[in-house]
This record gives structure tokens, C-alpha cells and sequence, in this order.
């Protein structure tokens, strides 16, 4: 199918595929935190009815994974999409495939952060680098393509 597609075995697709492993990763995290935790609480099923107020009910480090589970889908979506336009357009070169490596290996220091010690700037300073990676890749693709 790739082949058909002129795609090969582009290889800036395996980092897509590492950070959809990664989320679910992620999302293992925070269900095996967050069920012995509101089984603790003595919450009932219908407590997840409303995230934001089951949250209020759970200790912080509880929710952390859980946002960062959501973090993970919300950004990272750019990168998807931005990585498979790359490699339709023929532009997955070892530049272009390192920025994206680069992405994913700062958005799993980003979740092993927030979801254990959680110190905000350190955070965002992981964010910040991931993000000028995905830029780096957004300006290299659209100026390759004008």
C-alpha cells in the first residue's frame, strides 16, 4: 500500500506510530492510578460522569496522568498530521525524521514529568523544545513545497 503511494517504508512514520504507542502507554497509566483510586475514595461508577469533578475528588498525582493523557491528544494530533503530509510529500529526510524522533522522545520526558513530579516549568520547558521541533517541521515542509 505505502508503495502505491510512492511512500516505501518512509521511516519519519515509525516516530507516529511510537507516540500512538506511547498515548496508550500513557492511558494504561492512568487507568490502573485512577480505579484503585476512586475505589479508595469509595466513589461510585458514576463518578467519571464529569471529569472535571471527579478530578476535584482524586488526589493531584492521580489526576496528572490523566491530563497528560489528554495533553497527549490534543497536540500531538499537529504532529500526526503534519509527519504523514511530510512523508506524502516526499520530504521525510534524516532532518525532517530527526525533528520528528525529537517530538516524540520530548513528549515522553514531557508525560514521565507531569505524571510523577509534575513541576511546571520543567514541564513547559520540555513543551516549549517539542513544539519549535513540530514548527521546525511545519516551515521545513511548507517551504520545500513553495
Amino acid at each position: 500500500m505505502l508503495d502505491s503511494l510512492g511512500l516505501g517504508a518512509s521511516p519519519i512514520l515509525l516516530p507516529v506510530f511510537c507516540l500512538g504507542l506511547w498515548t496508550f502507554v500513557v492511558m494504561t497509566w492512568m487507568v490502573v492510578t485512577r480505579l484503585p483510586a476512586i475505589s479508595a475514595a469509595k466513589l461510585g461508577p458514576d463518578a467519571g460522569q464529569r471529569t472535571s469533578e471527579l478530578a476535584a475528588q482524586l488526589p493531584k498525582e492521580v489526576q496528572w496522568k490523566a491530563d497528560n493523557y489528554n495533553h497527549l491528544l490534543e497536540q500531538p494530533t499537529l504532529f500526526y498530521a503534519i509527519v504523514i503530509a511530510l512523508a506524502v510529500a516526499g520530504l521525510g529526510d534524516e532532518i525532517n525524521t530527526g525533528l520528528a524522533w525529537f517530538y516524540v522522545a520530548a513528549r515522553v520526558v514531557h508525560s514521565v514529568v507531569h505524571g510523577t513530579t509534575n513541576h511546571v516549568l520543567v514541564r513547559f520547558s520540555i513543551f516549549a523544545l517539542a513544539s519549535l521541533a513540530l514548527l521546525a517541521m511545519i516551515i521545513r515542509g511548507a517551504l520545500a513545497l513553495m
